[in-house]
């Protein structure tokens, strides 16, 4: 247990990384918070419609407590909304990700070069990847990681009519899932660079998944916050790729908590 809270609390360094390097350099900062700006308009725009609408929502996806008295029925309505809500947010964080990703594909390929060969030494096999084939492969990535998404959050919505631990366990649980699809996204432009392929990279990212879970999950709760987006996806932008650089290369970042990692996992 002392070992997985040493490795989240690594992951977490990660993401506060991320945020050093961005905020170090303000062209880095704008030039990931463009399309994040587009991406966070559609975003808020879509939960603002559902809010505005959830009580009807609610109502029509639990037509089988019609008859029940009114307080069973105002709280079963009340668990579906939220359950909901919570849906739409998991979900559309992802396609907001996926969204920005691939509208700024140029941006943040330009982000995780600029940090891989000014602070990580260079990618010296990297592949020159067109940016149509970039967008491609990280829409067809995140098609399959938004249908996993949806696949997952159908049980979850289900748990969140149990009393109490619908309330408290089913959305921790939601949390990790969704960060850690998160994170798979974050991290794709590095092992894209190098040739390598979503099961290649679901891979690396399962061999240090504490480290992980601590950089994606804060990365996700703060994309939560109305517009922080638009800053947090810079600096988690940035972060995802030393994560990805780590792994791949075995390479310790540089600042003195980290320990290099050979071939990706942790030395005995």
């Amino acid at each position: 247990m002392i070992r997985v809270l040493r490795d989240f609390g690594k992951g977490v360094g990660l993401l506060a990384k991320g945020f050093g390097l961005v905020f170090r350099s303000p062209k880095l900062l704008l030039i990931g918070a463009i399309p994040a700006v587009l991406s966070s308009a559609l975003l808020i725009g879509g939960l603002v419609l559902l809010a505005t609408n959830i009580d009807t929502i609610a109502a029509w996806a639990t037509p089988f407590a019609d008859d029940w008295s009114e307080t069973t029925r105002t709280v079963t309505r009340f668990a579906a909304g939220i359950s909901m809500i919570g849906a739409f947010l998991a979900i559309g964080l992802l396609a907001f990700t996926a969204i920005t990703i691939v509208i700024g594909g140029p941006f943040y390929e330009h982000i995780a070069e600029t940090i891989e060969d000014t602070e990580l030494g260079g990618v010296p096999e990297a592949e020159q990847v067109p940016w149509w084939r970039s967008a491609l492969n990280g829409v067809r990535d995140a098609v399959l990681l938004i249908g996993i998404a949806i696949l997952l959050a159908i049980p979850l919505f289900a748990a969140g009519f149990i009393p109490v631990v619908g309330q408290t366990v089913v959305p921790v649980i939601a949390v990790c899932v969704n960060g850690w699809l998160l994170g798979i996204e974050l991290t794709g432009i590095p092992f894209t660079r190098r040739g390598k392929t979503l099961k290649e990279r679901r891979a690396a990212l399962r061999s240090k998944r504490a480290v992980t879970l601590g950089f994606s999950v804060p990365s996700y709760l703060l994309c939560l916050i109305p517009l922080a987006a638009i800053v947090v996806m810079p600096a988690a932008m940035a972060g995802g790729t030393v994560l990805a650089h780590r792994l791949i290369t075995g390479q310790a970042p540089k600042y003195p908590a980290y320990q290099p990692y050979p071939n990706g996992t942790q030395a005995s």
